[in-house]
């Protein structure tokens, strides 16, 4: 079954209540899964948590108490979204996307950062619920990165995908516009070996197919996460991954948010690339279960809804965030 029908499959699933439709056969997904576990035991987290990064960015801007204020960007998902394995906070992706979108918007960027390490998508529900519940406006845009840890503990990718949906929905209900970090590709991570690696890239890639045919149906943007992110991952794994060799390092995190910030950018009408097409960079418009295969098999690749059962699929120039410091936050 082609990776575009399964990803179709595992959606409608999700919509309308259907079972837990596999990813491959049981074995097959039983073997990728005690592989993943023996090598995370195999490298040993040992990592502390990861710094807080909440605050205030591109405070040269402007204060939050001139108008219109600054935007607010909220970070969900595991433990990429928080940036384990880095020690500064300036480090961890949020920062780095807020740093950019503070440079790019010319004006500050207000940062909360919910995700928790070794977070499932069951775990969106609360996260939303803090960035939502209070006397706090909602979020101007949310950025969810979300799926590894579903694959590796064996989560229906239906519910997975349902899960990631809700929450989607009701940020959007909220207000806020969402641009999602779909599953990564665990086929990357060293410890694993053939064949066991194809079949982690089969899992990852199809149930990432599967978010990205749910999430923009809400109205929201993904940007593939692939070998997170994309050949530079592939071509330099010691430089690219930490201690570890499963959490990106600090130079891994900046090529994941030099990845997403321009879609982070687009989705609030601030970059400068429209959403034409340009077929100089074999952007095209797709179904969208076409397209979110074409995705999940392309890091870096953004999707965004056109019209009809027809999306977008471009792939953004990347724009370096900056290297010196309007990302050190102001606390508030």
């Amino acid at each position: 079954m082609s990776r575009a029908r399964t990803a179709r499959r595992i959606a409608a699933g999700a919509a309308y209540g259907g079972g837990g439709l596999g990813l491959v056969g049981a074995a097959a997904v039983g073997l990728v899964v005690a592989e993943m576990q023996f090598a995370r035991r195999a490298v040993g987290s040992g990592l502390p948590e990861p710094p807080r990064a909440d605050g205030l960015y591109g405070s040269e801007f402007g204060g939050p108490e001139q108008s219109p204020g600054p935007l607010r960007l909220g970070m969900l998902g595991d433990s990429t979204a928080a940036g384990l394995g880095v020690r500064r906070a300036r480090q961890t992706p949020a920062a780095l996307m807020a740093s950019g979108l503070a440079a790019v918007a010319e004006r500050p960027v207000e940062l909360r950062n919910v995700a928790l390490s070794g977070a499932m998508s069951d775990d969106l529900d609360r996260q939303v619920g803090l960035l939502l519940d209070g006397l706090a406006p909602p979020p101007d845009v949310c950025v969810i990165m979300i799926g590894a840890n579903d694959v590796t503990r064996r989560m229906p990718p239906t519910q997975s995908v349902r899960l990631l949906t809700a929450a989607v929905r009701r940020l959007r209900m909220a207000g806020a516009e969402v641009v999602v970090g779909t599953c990564p590709d665990l086929g990357t991570i060293e410890p694993v070996y053939q064949p066991l690696r194809w079949l982690a890239r089969r899992v990852s890639r199809q149930l990432a197919a599967a978010q990205t045919i749910g999430v923009v149906a809400l109205g929201a943007r993904t940007v593939s996460m692939g070998d997170l992110l994309g050949p530079e991952f592939a071509a330099n794994p010691r430089e690219m991954f930490g201690p570890d060799s499963y959490h990106p390092s600090a130079e891994g995190y900046a090529t994941a948010a030099m990845a997403v910030l321009p879609t982070l950018c687009a989705t609030l009408g601030l970059w400068p690339e429209s959403d034409r097409l340009d077929v100089s960079r074999d952007e095209d418009m797709l179904p969208v279960a076409k397209a979110a295969s074409a995705a999940a098999g392309q890091a870096g690749t953004e999707v965004t809804a056109a019209r009809g059962p027809w999306v977008l699929l471009k792939h953004r120039r990347r724009r370096r965030v900056p290297a010196t410091d309007p990302a050190q936050p102001v606390v508030p």
